[in-house]
């Protein structure tokens, strides 16, 4: 009878869920300065329900997290881990998932490493892949700043220059100038394609290579008090590591 009994029990479906955990970052490779999102998703394989899961993760130091797009998730012990506590258990053949927004370091360095970790109150046969860790590599960036100086003023009609260098590494291809001139009216500008949305100034510059510069004059009509004016250059794709030297101000 014990033979038989135990023959029966090599024959029993195994019971437990079997859960994993997968991580993905976007972009692929981050930006000094630039915004990078975790994407970590889970899954349940079954043959049972996952109780009350809990999902920890662990974002590298040099992000700071900005958002999570689950309510239930809470900052964990340090700023850099988000614990994600399921209210409801997770159905066998089910999967879910977190985004979690940040912004990378001006001085982030890589390989920025995350991990996220998965457990329930269900034994789990293969506790394998119940844990995920992703490696990714950040790029050195650019160097961009800006410089303004007023040329000339007669009555109401002002120029004025602006300089933006980029001292590398990198060549930025998308660099734009975005100028606030308070009780001034933009008229003209000369280097680069200028238009004006209501008290600003956008100025698309384009490529501007490791070591090189454009110069910009723009002519605006102001009032009689001397207005102020502030610029910003800015790139959407190349991060930049020194951001201190991306605005300067001026007075008309």
């Amino acid at each position: 009878m014990p033979g038989a009994a135990q023959a029966e029990n090599r024959g029993e479906r195994p019971g437990g869920a079997d859960l994993s955990v997968r991580i993905h970052a976007l972009p692929g490779v981050a930006q000094p300065g630039q915004p990078l999102s975790y994407r970590v998703e889970v899954h349940n394989a079954g043959p049972e329900d996952a109780v009350l899961p809990l999902l920890v993760v662990r974002l590298p130091h040099g992000v700071d997290v900005l958002s999570v797009n689950v309510a239930e998730c809470v900052p964990g012990r340090t700023t850099n881990e988000v614990i994600c506590p399921s209210q409801q258990d997770v159905l066998a053949g089910t999967d879910g998932g977190v985004t979690i927004s940040g912004i990378v370091r001006t001085g982030a360095h890589g390989p920025l490493t995350a991990t996220a970790a998965l457990t329930s109150e269900v034994v789990d046969a293969d506790e394998t892949n119940n844990s995920a860790r992703l490696t990714t590599q950040v790029d050195e960036g650019a160097d961009l700043a800006v410089r303004l100086a007023r040329k000339t003023r007669q009555g109401r009609l002002v120029t004025m220059d602006a300089v933006v260098h980029n001292r590398g590494p990198r060549t930025v291809r998308d660099a734009s100038v975005f100028l606030r001139t308070v009780k001034a009216r933009f008229l003209s500008a000369e280097g680069a394609r200028c238009h004006a949305y209501a008290g600003y100034v956008g100025c698309a510059l384009g490529a501007v290579g490791s070591g090189s510069r454009i110069n910009l004059r723009l002519a605006f009509r102001a009032r009689r008090t001397a207005p102020k004016a502030r610029a910003t250059v800015y790139s959407s794709h190349v991060g930049d590591r020194r951001p201190a030297n991306n605005m300067a101000r001026i007075r008309l």
